[in-house]
């Protein structure tokens, strides 16, 4: 079933968040993964306005994602991220919801 890494970004140095960014396409591809929203418009309906960024991706199951996080490659791409305060992130994974019986 598939499953949704879902993530809320603060950018504080946009040119070295770029950096973390452009590495992390290569490690999503080897679990499978599919962006379907990174950036982009947003509006914030409830919650702390602090978050600029937002992304969405779609994984084939909830496991292939969290194994996508717990990679070495995404670690050390998240460790570039939060060394001098790149970037902050909340992050979470999701999986789908059944579809109701007809």
């Amino acid at each position: 079933m598939p499953a949704y890494w879902v993530a809320r970004a603060k950018v504080n140095d946009p040119v070295e968040y770029a950096k973390y960014a452009q590495r992390v396409p290569a490690i999503l591809a080897k679990y499978g993964a599919r962006v379907l929203a990174r950036g982009g418009r947003y509006q914030v309906l409830e919650g702390p306005g602090k978050f600029k960024r937002f992304v969405v991706i779609e994984f084939p199951t909830i496991e292939q994602g969290v194994a996508c996080f717990n990679s070495r490659e995404y670690k050390e791409a998240a460790a570039f991220r939060r060394r001098n305060n790149v970037g902050e992130n909340e992050l979470v994974m999701v999986e789908a919801a059944e579809a109701a019986p007809k």
